[in-house]
């Protein structure tokens, strides 16, 4: 564990919440913290500690610890503002507890204390400066009395025992051996940074940004996202798209006339990072378009994708800034066995004073797109960029905009996921998507709650992206489709989906293959929004679930229940005072019907023998007991999410 050198007689080890290896930490605004320190010191004195903390520059606020086992000291700070804070913990010697315990264990073996009277009124006298100045007289009178030989000894004990005096102490750090830990920063995000849910939808297959609100086009399709309760539409690459290898549908190397290449493909004569492409509209349409979704309710997120087609203006104004093979030609992207001839990835170490004027592009193209209204960006890729370039341009930006909100679309090694959330990414995709069986998410889920990377790490739920559809959702049922998007928007904090999702779209590339056929990276989709069958209502009363219920959110309350049968899942989350209780229960193989118990304990919860449930996807209710209860769940019926009150 990290040692944080302190500046007196005691140790302090084990802050927390503290990033190893980097001293840091993060925290949501107006989220109580966990924090907590490990203190001690030579002797036999009782300690006392607190937490301290401040935005940078502002003034201080404090908490005192609660001692634990074994020298830890635990509580609970909320950070009010946005932007860069430090925490600090102090310990001391509570003389005045040392001595109440002292003299309890003297008089208990019937040891003369009247010397020990003069020591306890000798420490309060050193304290009274520091207490409160309400609460000064009454230890200047304890004081007197202690020291006072026409007083009985036990009227001297007791004005020394007075339980208004102990509490007059309460927090009083004792400067005689005040230790400071080292200064931990805090970056604290807004909630949209750890809470919210994602839709992602390509706009030209909406008809681009053109005309205003009710003419048509991606603004219109707007309404039915707000509708389904998102809180966040997120826009694969708007950028001008070139014509340089473009690639075909499903990614063939030849286009064909209408082929619209992939978004991703940065760059042609009509611009750049910081252009529309021409066949979008124009950039005040799309400032409409954030108006419109800011109307609603809704903020854009815009891909952040740091690479270039071969036409994009940077190839001739920057060469500097790529790779080149040894016969003088620019690498272009591999992921073998794929390849990715329309794109160039950039080079982040280019020499000299070519590397601080990359990273200072790089910076410029983020800040166009704040200064037009987003301030939420996915970033495509992460992991192939430096770390080093990341912890630069998230401390930059979090310097001058700390509402500004990052997703880092990194499905690569864990701890290249946990890196990039260290140095300042707010939150990830993750490998839920490959998650299936109950046993592989239960244990998926309790790494994210209670594991190593719990107080930085912050999960997004994806069940499909345009790259991926995996699992049981390639030919899935409706009843799959079901079962993930529950799983997805009760398990995580964050969750998405990708346009198409509400319409089970289900058809896989070819045997074994992982990708959608005919995927909207290479290609513009039209659907049929008005079907029968769609998943929208389903996803409208998730969020709406989640809006009602923000224990929900609450990651780090999970507690796994035991069910009779392997293929259920279930857990109850509650907000950090134990209040808004809520069960879920999920069927992790939706197509089979699965009769089973699991169990329940009400007790922990405050309720008691029983509770009355009430299911939040159908409205039903009933009663469920303290110890065992019988679930049943199949195609028609894939979940159980339950709000708990107290019986009636």
């Amino acid at each position: 564990m990290t040692q944080v050198p302190g500046t007196g007689r005691i140790v302090l080890r084990e802050l927390s919440p503290m990033i190893e290896g980097r001293g840091g930490a993060k925290a949501i605004a107006g989220w109580p913290v966990d924090v907590g320190v490990t203190a001690f010191r030579d002797g036999h004195g009782i300690l006392g500690a607190r937490a301290r903390w401040r935005p940078l520059g502002g003034a201080w606020r404090s908490v005192l610890l609660t001692a634990q086992m074994d020298d830890r000291f635990e509580g609970a700070v909320t950070f009010g503002e946005l932007g860069p804070h430090e925490l600090v913990f102090d310990a001391w010697t509570d003389r005045y507890a040392t001595w109440r315990r002292n003299v309890t264990a003297w008089l208990g073996a019937d040891e003369d204390v009247s010397s020990e009277l003069l020591v306890g009124a000798t420490i309060l006298e050193e304290l009274i400066p520091r207490v409160a100045p309400e609460h000064r007289d009454r230890l200047a009178d304890a004081c007197a009395t202690m020291r006072s030989d026409s007083c009985a000894d036990r009227v001297r004990l007791d004005a020394g025992f007075d339980d208004a005096v102990r509490h007059a102490l309460d927090g009083v750090a004792d400067t005689w051996d005040l230790t400071t830990s080292a200064s931990v920063s805090v970056r604290v995000e807004r909630e949209r940074a750890a809470v919210g849910a994602w839709y992602e939808f390509f706009p030209r297959s909406e008809g681009g940004f053109t005309g205003g609100s009710g003419s048509g086009g991606a603004i219109d399709r707007l309404d039915a996202v707000a509708d389904m309760g998102f809180d966040v539409v997120y826009l694969p690459p708007i950028h001008p798209i070139g014509s340089t290898h473009r690639k075909g549908r499903n990614n063939t190397l030849h286009a064909g006339p209408n082929d619209p290449g992939s978004p991703w493909a940065i760059g042609s004569a009509a611009g750049g990072h910081t252009a529309i492409e021409p066949s979008l509209g124009t950039m005040a349409d799309f400032e409409r378009f954030v108006a419109r979704a800011r109307e609603l309710g809704l903020e854009v997120a815009l891909d952040y994708a740091l690479q270039c087609s071969p036409d994009h203006p940077w190839l001739v104004e920057h060469p500097e800034w790529f790779a080149h093979r040894p016969d003088g030609t620019i690498r272009y992207a591999e992921n073998p066995p794929k390849k990715y001839q329309d794109i160039h990835p950039i080079e982040f170490w280019p020499v000299g004073e070519a590397r601080a004027d990359l990273w200072a592009e790089c910076l410029r193209v983020l800040r166009f797109w704040m200064d037009r209204g987003v301030r939420i960006f996915r970033v495509d890729n992460p992991h192939t960029k430096p770390i080093a370039f990341w912890a630069w341009l998230l401390a930059e930006v979090a310097a001058t905009d700390p509402d500004v909100v990052f997703l880092s679309e990194a499905f690569t090694h864990p701890a290249m996921m946990g890196e990039l959330a260290e140095v300042g990414f707010s939150q990830s995709y993750t490998y839920f998507t490959w998650r299936t069986t109950a046993t592989e998410v239960r244990d998926y889920l309790a790494e994210l709650a209670h594991g190593p990377r719990r107080d930085w790490f912050r999960p997004n739920f994806w069940p499909t992206t345009p790259d991926i559809l995996i699992g049981p959702l390639r030919h899935g049922s409706p009843a799959v489709f079901t079962q993930r998007a529950v799983l997805a928007a009760m398990a995580s904090p964050s969750w998405g989906i990708y346009s198409g999702y509400e319409l089970m779209e289900n058809v896989p590339l070819g045997p074994g293959n992982d990708e959608f056929a005919d995927s909207e990276k290479y290609r513009i989709v039209r659907r049929d929004w008005s079907k029968p069958d769609s998943l929208a209502p389903l996803l409208a009363t998730l969020n709406r679930i989640r809006r009602d219920h923000p224990a929900i959110a609450r990651l780090a309350s999970t507690r796994f229940l035991r069910a009779s049968d392997l293929r259920l899942l279930g857990w109850v989350r509650t907000l950090p005072d134990g209040g808004d209780p809520v069960v879920v229960i999920v069927n992790c193989e939706p197509d089979s019907e699965v009769e089973a118990s699991f169990s329940l304990d009400l007790w922990v919860l405050g309720l008691g023998e029983s509770a009355t449930a009430t299911d939040e996807l159908t409205g039903e209710s009933w009663t469920w007991h303290h110890g065992d209860n019988y679930v049943r769940l199949g195609p028609d019926r894939v979940a159980h999410v339950v709000a708990l009150s107290p019986a009636t």
